[in-house]
């Protein structure tokens, strides 16, 4: 059983204690998860951009304290996108409106990182705040999508099959996105093969039933998620760190999906292929399922990956209270803890939970122009 990190004061410290991954020191272990907003142009020269709402949102959680801010998942191309609102990486007009943003994280003692993505046949569908559901017709703007097989996803569109040149492209897209990202200033990159987006779906034999060589075994279906990474460690700096986002388990019935111990052993090849950290949340691939939803309910999956693949994890899901992310480091079951809908609540979470620790981490201060508010 990995130990937690040496030399930390367990009761009161470890939640502001620097990590380090590569050559990236980042100010302390609680992360920003990324988050979709839904809020880039659809179409035009902008389309898939940051805009000022992203600049605006992002920048705010860095203010807030948090160690590393990591950008929505960020499509790779633009079939990719999970709505026709998402971000996007796949030109230079993107990445040159991303550089402000990263400039600002950064300002603010944070690290900026970004979540490259490719939906699959979870693609083109309506933002979750709008009144429609489903997949976009392709007369309202929405295209085909693909998946490793036509399978769809609940009531959505069915995908094509996707070729071989398909998922070449794919791996290319990948990897020229991660070279965007690195001119962009983005210092950490997490591959997004989880909730059930295309990386998640050749995975999982729910959603593929491929008979070539990206279907069947465990080493098949593995393989497109190992050319990802393969080819995005090729142009992304080795001084740079590589995260990876998995989700442990589809909750399906055992033998039916994706679980724990293939989890643990993709873990165990990541390790070895120049992935630093793995991100592990759980589901999102067959609807329906029944989760155990709860606080930390997917931080024991965390664990697992850390014990028994030697992997740094970052732990996610309904983390909400300092004592209890603080637990979760100081136990040994995760090396950072990545918060969602809680930094959406509060962008100061970093800040009041120091508080509310009474600790006065040097790395993570209030901004001297809000003092006068303590």
């Amino acid at each position: 059983m990995r130990p937690p990190p040496p030399g930390l004061d367990l009761d009161v410290s470890i939640l502001f204690e620097p990590i380090t991954l590569r050559d990236v020191t980042v100010r302390n272990r609680i992360w920003m998860a990324a988050m979709c907003q839904y809020s880039a142009a659809a179409e035009g020269p902008d389309a898939g951009a940051p805009t000022p709402w992203h600049a605006t949102h992002l920048h705010s959680r860095a203010v807030g304290g948090v160690g590393a801010v990591i950008v929505e998942a960020t499509a790779v191309n633009v079939e990719g996108r999970i709505s026709p609102h998402d971000l996007g990486l796949w030109n230079d007009r993107q990445r040159e409106a991303f550089a402000p943003i990263t400039a600002q994280i950064a300002s603010a003692g944070a690290t900026p990182g970004i979540q490259l993505a490719h939906a699959g046949r979870k693609a083109s569908t309506y933002p979750p705040f709008v009144p429609e559901r489903g997949s976009v017709p392709l007369d309202a703007g929405g295209w085909p999508t693909l998946g490793p097989s036509a399978l769809p996803f609940a009531d959505y569109a069915a995908p094509a099959e996707m070729t071989p040149a398909d998922i070449d492209g794919v791996v290319a897209d990948f990897a020229a996105s991660a070279r965007r990202a690195l001119d962009a200033g983005f210092e950490i990159v997490e591959l997004h093969a989880a909730h059930g987006y295309l990386l998640h779906q050749f995975l999982s034999p729910a959603s593929n039933q491929r008979t070539d060589e990206y279907g069947g075994s465990f080493e098949n279906r593995t393989r497109l998620l190992l050319a990802v990474v393969d080819a995005v460690r090729e142009v992304w700096p080795q001084r740079l760190p590589l995260l990876v986002r998995i989700s442990a388990t589809d909750w399906l019935p055992e033998g039916e999906g994706w679980d724990a111990d293939q989890s643990v052993e993709l873990s165990r090849l990541l390790t070895g292929r120049g992935v630093d950290l793995v991100d592990v949340s759980t589901g999102g691939l067959a609807p329906g399922v029944s989760i155990p939803v709860g606080p930390g309910y997917q931080v024991p999956f965390a664990a697992r990956v850390r014990h028994e693949a030697g992997m740094a994890t970052g732990a996610v899901g309904m983390i909400t209270e300092p004592k209890q992310a603080q637990d979760i480091l100081a136990t040994g079951e995760a090396d950072v803890v990545l918060l969602a809908r809680a930094l959406l609540r509060d962008p100061y979470w970093a800040l009041h939970a120091a508080q509310q620790l009474e600790v006065e981490p040097a790395s993570t201060p209030w901004p001297p122009q809000y003092l006068r508010a303590l």
